[in-house]
């Protein structure tokens, strides 16, 4: 059995194809297809029912897959032990959420670059969960995401917590109520909020649904600085980080709903996989850069 079929099988399950695990790979398709046979014949089973489309495993095919993936995290493993004094070069995936990303980011890669000159960053956007999936599948080799405290990540990913982003209701000022008040007394009002999916909507709507309230969505869009000139606008509700709501051309026109049963805060999470060789320190550095970034926007809020 040679190391690069299995790779080949497990990128072939991963992408259920093997057009494109031959392009994850940068290999031609007969090149996966040999190296599949080869294990196969190196096993002497079938690991993959060829009848279907897209290509699945077979019930022995799945159990095998289930061993090669601790036998890969192995290997990177022993890769770790020789790489780790190497510097660091070629390609630096990062991920940020949505939210935040235009505003911590600026500053983390210029002084990546500075410090590691030699390594490029590639950054993706997107929620939580999405960013968790990502690291999980082998897509990011590190993330800064918004989760609350005491998060679990699974096993093979090591989560940091490196700073807290406070959460404020925020509401035309013409809206304002005169004196502190509950979730129940406003949220008929509706809310403009990201798709589903995010993780600061989930939080709102966990809440009203222990009170047995309903969440309506006036509108959806992508976007802070949009939400908050609809917000501004009387269109409804929204709910955004503060430093972010201080930073907006439309601040003049909002105000923070003063709520008595509702503060979320959420933690910011360096995010990554046990096993990152020469790039642990890279990955360090970003999380102190974007822990930096958020703690200077907040006392600048």
């Amino acid at each position: 059995m040679k190391i690069d079929d299995i790779d080949a099988f497990v990128e072939v399950i991963r992408c259920q194809s093997i057009s494109h695990a031959a392009e994850s790979l940068q290999l031609t398709q007969p090149a996966i297809t040999r190296r599949v046979q080869n294990f196969e014949q190196a096993l002497g089973v079938e690991l993959f029912d060829r009848n279907t489309k897209p290509l699945k495993p077979t019930l022995i095919g799945t159990r095998v897959y289930e061993q090669c993936r601790l036998i890969l995290r192995e290997m990177d493993a022993l890769r770790e032990l020789v790489a780790t004094d190497a510097p660091p070069t070629g390609l630096l995936r990062l991920g940020v959420p949505q939210t935040i990303g235009d505003v911590v980011l600026l500053d983390a890669l210029k002084h990546l670059r500075t410090e590691y000159p030699e390594l490029r960053a590639q950054v993706a956007t997107g929620w939580g969960s999405q960013l968790v999936g990502k690291i999980e599948r082998g897509e990011l080799d590190a993330a800064a995401a918004l989760f609350p405290a005491g998060k679990i990540f699974p096993d093979n990913i090591v989560g940091e917590s490196i700073g807290k982003m406070e959460l404020v209701v925020v509401c035309a000022k013409a809206q304002l109520p005169k004196k502190p008040c509950k979730l129940a007394d406003v949220y008929q009002n509706g809310w403009i909020l990201n798709p589903d999916g995010c993780g600061f909507r989930a939080g709102l709507q966990r809440t009203l649904s222990d009170q047995g309230l309903a969440l309506r969505v006036n509108l959806e869009t992508f976007g802070t600085e949009l939400q908050l000139g609809l917000v501004a606008d009387g269109l409804g509700l929204g709910l955004v980080p503060r430093p972010l709501l201080e930073r907006s051309a439309h601040r003049e026109h909002l105000a923070v709903m003063p709520l008595k049963d509702f503060k979320p805060v959420m933690d910011l999470w360096l995010i990554y996989p046990h096993f990152l060789g020469n790039l642990q320190g890279p990955v360090d550095a970003f999380g102190k850069l974007v822990a930096n970034s958020l703690h200077k926007i907040r006392n600048a809020a």
